[in-house]
């Protein structure tokens, strides 16, 4: 991966502050709303849901105002319908998974210490944020995201949600915290990658990303600068051999909906060129 860019690239061939919110609540807001509000996990289809009305509408958006206000971020009214269109389908569509050759796999005791894999090449929308903390770059970062999904594209079409959407973080000079400079990638489904639709907003670009190697471990919970330091330390330590991999940049994957209580992540190093 570029420092300056979003991008993947391996030698490799082609193949709590005011107004936060508890976990209980979230757990309760999630129980109410029947789903995670924009993409889940699971990859399972459902049965068509019946359309949203008005005031289901405006509980997802005041949903979302919430959870980001406990970050710092207010989460204009205009998001309303892209909000309600990436719920409705995530009740009726399959989740596409970004493809990859799983390389090896290493376990201890039962457990998945890290996997090695393999990402080919392939075009991701992507956009890049700068904001005070990390938890304020990748929600806005996704609000912008979530527009060109929901038909704010030269297609004019809701192009699917697939995971995971990727963070690209960069530690600072002393390697201790988490650089201001973030990107967040969203793959471009499958059968829209020979001719991705264009964005509307000019922040948001599509970039290809050159096939990749990466090593990857799985954690649970918030994603903030405090636990992404964490999470490079401990997949470190576990790397028979780190040396090979970047040492300054690295990627968040998030697999479930950023306001979900439950979260599923991961955190990836990229090998080498």
């Amino acid at each position: 991966m570029q420092r300056e860019g979003c991008r993947m690239s391996g030698g490799v061939h082609e193949p709590a502050t005011a107004g936060m919110i508890t976990l209980d609540d979230l757990d309760n807001m999630t129980d109410d709303l029947g789903s995670d509000s924009a993409y889940n996990s699971n990859g399972s289809v459902e049965e068509e849901a019946e359309p949203m009305e008005d005031g289901e509408q405006d509980r997802l958006l005041n949903y979302w105002q919430t959870v980001a206000r406990g970050h710092q971020v207010e989460v204009p009214n205009e998001m309303a319908e892209p909000i309600q269109q990436l719920s409705r389908n995530s009740r009726t569509e399959e989740r596409q998974t970004v493809p990859f050759l799983l390389l090896s796999c290493k376990e201890k005791c039962g457990d998945i210490l890290y996997e090695k894999r393999q990402y080919g090449t392939a075009k991701w929308a992507c956009i890049k944020m700068k904001e005070e903390k990390y938890e304020q770059s990748i929600c806005m970062g996704f609000m912008k995201l979530m527009k060109y999904i929901c038909e704010q594209n030269s297609s004019g079409s809701y192009l699917g949600m697939t995971i995971p959407v990727l963070t690209t973080v960069h530690t600072d000079e002393t390697q201790t915290g988490i650089a201001r400079d973030v990107t967040v990638a969203y793959y471009i489904p499958s059968h829209l990658q020979a001719n991705p639709p264009q964005p509307t907003d000019p922040d948001v670009v599509i970039e290809e990303w050159p096939p990749t190697v990466v090593f990857t471990r799985e954690f649970a919970g918030v994603t903030n600068e405090e636990s992404i330091m964490r999470e490079i330390s401990l997949l470190s330590e576990v790397l028979d051999a780190p040396d090979p991999c970047l040492q300054d940049t690295f990627i968040v994957a998030g697999y479930t909906n950023p306001a979900a209580a439950n979260r599923r992540n991961e955190i990836w190093f990229l090998q080498r060129p």
